[in-house]
């Protein structure tokens, strides 16, 4: 692969490192999660918070971008991150199973909650902030250079979204291309039914934001036969979010791509893999594969999708199984999160590949009263999107 100080010089040379290490392969064993919340002072939920509150509260678990060089993890194993507008992340471990990601994740968040509520805090149960306007309070190079190349609708996807995401190994070379096509297919069903940030009309505002952003960065990557390639392609023609500089100032030209950057630049494999970090696609292969375009539940309830997906990718069947239970809503992104389940298309898949999921979810390991719990979630998602009150019904 060569050493991360290694200089490109072309291209083709970019490609074939990303094509290189974007899935890693073998039986797909582990699952992992992420989970965004925007965080506000219990008292005044409007009020801007200051990063010393963060640090306080945090205390050795605050990360690095708050000044610790040596975060401790949480009880679960899970890694506390800051985003630029004080959202508060929880990256778990990877787990052997649902059931034990599950345990972990709820430790971590129960700690998180017991240390953020002592210092007056809590966290935001939706995916767009419903009580402040976006801004900026994390001070780094990075943010900084963010902040000035995007549009409005990006600065509120820094300063203002919570998303969940849920990470799946890629599996055998001979499922990759199936299980990310699939991952794709469900997206709009998924994204729908656990949409949880309606503002302005949309179902989902918080993808809305992302739907703003420049769309060589956010759109879906091309299907194709060769899902490696189209990655790889995908992130060589997106254009630069910063260049690292020594002196602070990581600006990038405006509009210029990785591949223009290796014409005209000294870019490095080391950069290229920092490139791969801020392109945002509702699917993300990182050797694993990164669902990205889930809302922010509410407390408890993230188990609620996770355990969908994870079920409906139990085996090589189910996930066929899906695809074509999801067939009549793939790629219909735009429409499931604006209109969510009003959409009738996105509902009927959704309602398919929930029924489908349900049906199964013991394949999971969950204990029954989880898989409980997850059932009464989406049920009652369907049954207010099917008589058109709440969840799934833009406001």
């Amino acid at each position: 692969m060569g050493s991360a100080d290694q200089v490109l010089q072309r291209a083709d040379d970019a490609i074939e490192h990303i094509r290189g290490i974007c899935f890693k392969t073998g039986p797909p064993r582990q699952v992992g999660a992420e989970l965004e919340w925007t965080t506000h002072r219990t008292a005044d939920p409007t009020a801007y918070l200051r990063p010393g509150e963060l640090v306080e509260a945090l205390g050795a678990h605050a990360p690095a971008t708050l000044g610790n060089p040596n975060p401790v993890p949480l009880p679960g194993g899970g890694a506390v991150t800051v985003e630029p507008g004080g959202q508060v992340e929880i990256s778990s471990a990877p787990a052997g199973s649902l059931t034990a990601l599950h345990a972990a994740v709820t430790a971590d968040e129960t700690a998180l909650t017991d240390l953020l509520g002592r210092a007056g805090l809590s966290l935001g149960e939706r995916g767009l902030d419903p009580h402040r306007e976006p801004r900026r309070i994390l001070d780094t190079p990075r943010y900084a250079a963010m902040e000035r190349i995007f549009n409005p609708a990006g600065r509120t996807m820094m300063g203002g979204t919570a998303g969940f995401q849920i990470c799946l190994d890629a599996g055998e070379a001979a499922q990759i291309p199936a299980r990310w096509a699939a991952l794709h297919e469900i997206g709009p069903a998924m994204l729908a039914l656990f949409a949880n940030s309606p503002r302005d009309g949309w179902a989902s505002a918080r993808m809305a934001a992302w739907y703003g952003i420049e769309t060589h960065r956010t759109d879906p990557v091309p299907q194709t036969a060769d899902p490696a390639l189209s990655w790889a392609e995908y992130a060589v023609d997106a254009p630069l979010l910063c260049i690292r500089r020594p002196d602070g100032n990581w600006d990038a030209p405006r509009g210029m791509t990785f591949r223009q950057w290796i014409d005209e630049g000294v870019p490095t494999l080391d950069d290229l893999d920092y490139h791969l970090g801020t392109l945002f696609p509702p699917v993300r292969p990182r050797g694993y594969l990164e669902v990205r375009y889930l809302d922010t539940q509410p407390a408890g309830e993230w188990i609620a999708p996770a355990a969908l997906i994870v079920t409906v990718f139990a085996d090589d069947v189910l996930t066929d199984r899906a695809r074509d239970l999801a067939a009549s809503a793939a790629g219909r992104w735009h429409t499931a999160a604006r209109l969510g389940l009003a959409d009738h298309p996105v509902r009927e898949a959704a309602t398919a590949l929930a029924d489908l999921a349900l049906r199964n979810l013991h394949r999971t390991g969950l204990p029954a009263p989880v898989r409980d719990t997850v059932t009464d979630i989406v049920t009652s998602r369907l049954h207010h999107a099917a008589s058109g009150r709440g969840l799934g019904i833009p406001a």
